[in-house]
């Protein structure tokens, strides 16, 4: 049994582009069954064979045309060209907010006069222009049409303020930045901490409205709005003037070259700007393509934020690598989901987990019977909402999927396994070469058996996913981030065999007995709230800064009912007066809604190590209800715009769901 089930494990995809090839493998499974005479190996294989081959069908159409494409010397610009040409006239991207459609055409031509005036600036290849806009199709012509000429941008999260918005332009390397007009004041705000010779330009028209419910939100002067004026260019008036035909210019990037940085909050500290070739954007829009059922007269409802790559790749490249229209959508509104995708025929959503019960709490409305959306792509799911998810709003597919921007081992929910993020095969486990592999508990390192390897983990077992990396298939990439200790770190050697080395993805998963895994628990300083990842040590750094330095413990804290774990700082305060409104305001200048505390708990001094690291076992155990009388415990109360007090009376109305986070 040995040698076959050897001879199988040994076949990678390449030898399966052949019909004889998979011939071999049918062949092959087949006697592996007579072989081994495990009847529960065989009632595995029966139950998971027609999802194995639907997935071997997709990765066999990826790969073939990642081949084509590495052997052309293909880039994202170029396959879009080929998009363009086959329906030039056809709507592409919809902006929901202004009823604006671009043609493919259009959407080419704003791409050429972006790549006109970046080489008009004296760019060349390699360098790097930060994006901080709100989602708005102009995000998508500006990135593009940068890579058109071999620049490269980074796409900045738009929530980040002052010290992390500083860091991850710095760490970008950035000669310039564009941001949108509604960016304008938090740009002010750090201008000075920036690199002196950056290049500014400012696009759009902000909504003076808004921004003036933003400023009494946050108690400002709204005389102060155009205080600080930036030496920014306007950038809508330099496309205007510029070219709209071709450039003369000959890429000399590869389809494994870079495109652009996506930021990820990893497992500590600040956001890591990850690298993205053209030959991975490619093969995270195909995967999606091809697995989900989609089709090139779908139109995709996209309100994530095109700063993600869920908005930016799995989303917008279907629009520019198989000619599907898609509608952006400035921000995310449960009230008026249905009634958009009613009123512009979409038949595909993107979702994030808080995205479905946002929905799933919104009353019933009309448009819901009425909308002829069949598929949802993304990620997060719960299985607890999954189901009424699917019922209630009639979806026809889910299209759960696992992975980072950055990681080598993403998986495809491709079959609408309820609470499966993906799966990997029980008949062939190496064909995919990802694990589980065991860690210790509490630090998640991995764990060795005696011959140095790592030990993969049995089903039901949790354990940490790992991805074997081969720089020279684009599927096994890992392309790393913009500093080179943040890539090393997500590096482990050693892992399946003796002098590999694999991408460690830092969450803990576990499989069933069919090949099915969940999500368990994403390891390190992180939690998630609100769909996004929140880092424990920025928030830490920010809110120590705002207390002159004192000692703060960042963690996530669970509430019945409600997705992710709520933020929590555990502060260092002596006694005296706290002020909880100066706080509050600091803390919404300094940190995107997701990453404020929901809970603040002030104590005499925060448990740490004798090595002065903080402690956050016994903080998180206990939660948001005080055990010390010396402690405080206070709740952001968010309609009221306050924190108040958790007395037993809001700490019962909080568990049991009757007060809104």
């Amino acid at each position: 049994m040995g040698g076959v089930t050897t001879g199988l494990a040994g076949l990678g995809a390449d030898s399966l582009l052949s019909l004889p090839g998979l011939c071999s493998l049918l062949a092959g499974l087949g006697l592996l069954m007579f072989w081994t005479g495990s009847w529960k190996f065989l009632h595995v294989a029966l139950c998971t064979i027609k999802r194995d081959l639907m997935c071997l069908v997709a990765i066999l159409k990826v790969r073939l045309s990642i081949r084509r494409h590495l052997r052309n010397r293909s880039t994202i610009p170029a396959l879009f060209a080929q998009t363009v040409s086959l329906h030039p006239h056809k709507a592409a991207l919809i902006y929901e907010a202004t009823g604006e459609v671009w043609s493919f055409k259009e959407l080419q031509d704003r791409c050429h006069a972006v790549a006109h005036w970046a080489l008009a600036q004296g760019w060349a290849e390699g360098d790097v222009v930060a994006l901080y806009m709100e989602s708005h199709p102009m995000v998508v012509a500006l990135w593009l049409g940068l890579a058109m000429i071999g620049v490269e941008a980074a796409h900045i999260n738009h929530n980040l303020r002052q010290h992390s918005l500083v860091h991850c332009v710095g760490v970008s390397g950035a000669r310039a930045m564009v941001f949108g007009a509604e960016m304008r004041d938090a740009v002010s705000e750090v201008s000075g901490s920036l690199q002196p010779h950056m290049v500014w330009f400012s696009s759009g028209e902000p909504d003076r409205e808004e921004e003036l419910c933003s400023l009494q939100a946050q108690n400002l002067d709204a005389q102060n709005l155009d205080a600080q004026n930036l030496d920014a260019q306007n950038l809508d008036a330099l496309l205007e003037r510029s070219p709209k035909h071709p450039p003369r210019y000959t890429l000399k990037k590869g389809f494994n070259d870079r495109l652009f940085y996506i930021y990820t909050s990893g497992t500590t500290g600040m956001p890591k700007a990850a690298v993205v070739v053209h030959s991975r954007y490619f093969r995270i829009a195909a995967f999606g393509f091809h697995s989900f059922g989609l089709r090139r007269d779908d139109v995709i409802y996209n309100c994530l934020p095109l700063y993600h790559s869920a908005g930016t790749i799995m989303g917008v490249g279907q629009c520019l690598l198989f000619g599907v229209t898609v509608v952006v959508r400035r921000k995310f509104s449960a009230s008026r989901f249905w009634d958009d995708c009613v009123k512009h025929n979409c038949t595909v959503i993107q979702y994030i987990g808080e995205i479905c019960r946002y929905l799933l709490a919104q009353p019933v409305r009309s448009s819901e019977a009425r909308h002829r959306v069949r598929v949802a792509i993304g990620n997060g799911l719960r299985p607890s909402a999954w189901e009424e998810f699917v019922q209630r709003f009639r979806i026809l597919r889910i299209g759960e999927f696992y992975g980072a921007t950055e990681c080598n081992c993403s998986m495809l929910n491709i079959d609408g396994k309820v609470g499966a993020c993906g799966f990997n095969s029980r008949i062939l486990p190496s064909f995919y070469p990802i694990r589980l592999v065991r860690v210790q508990e509490g630090n998640k390192e991995l764990l060795r058996d005696p011959q140095g390897l790592c030990i993969p983990c049995m089903p039901g077992e949790p354990g940490m996913l790992v991805g074997r990396i081969n720089l020279t298939d684009p599927l096994r990439r890992f392309d790393g981030y913009a500093d080179k200790d943040s890539t090393n770190d997500k590096i482990a050697h050693n892992v399946f065999k003796m002098g590999d080395s694999a991408y460690v993805s830092g969450d803990l998963l576990v499989m069933d007995d069919y090949g099915y895994i969940y999500f368990r628990d994403r390891s390190g300083d992180t939690f998630r709230w609100r769909g996004e990842n929140v880092s424990t040590t920025e928030v830490e750094g920010v809110l120590s800064r705002l207390l002159g330095h004192t000692v703060v413990a960042v963690y996530g804290a669970s509430v019945p009912g409600v997705e992710g774990k709520a933020g929590m700082a555990a502060i260092a305060h002596a006694g005296g007066r706290f002020d909880l409104d100066a706080f509050l305001i600091a803390v919404q200048k300094a940190l995107p809604s997701y990453a404020r505390p929901v809970f603040l708990r002030l104590m005499p001094s925060v448990d740490t190590t004798g090595t002065f690291k903080i402690q956050k076992t016994r903080l998180q155990r206990e939660g948001y209800k005080s055990r010390d009388s010396r402690e405080e415990i206070y709740f952001l109360n968010s309609r009221a715009g306050r924190y108040e007090a958790v007395t037993d009376e809001l700490y019962e109305a909080i568990v049991e769901g009757r007060v809104r986070l």
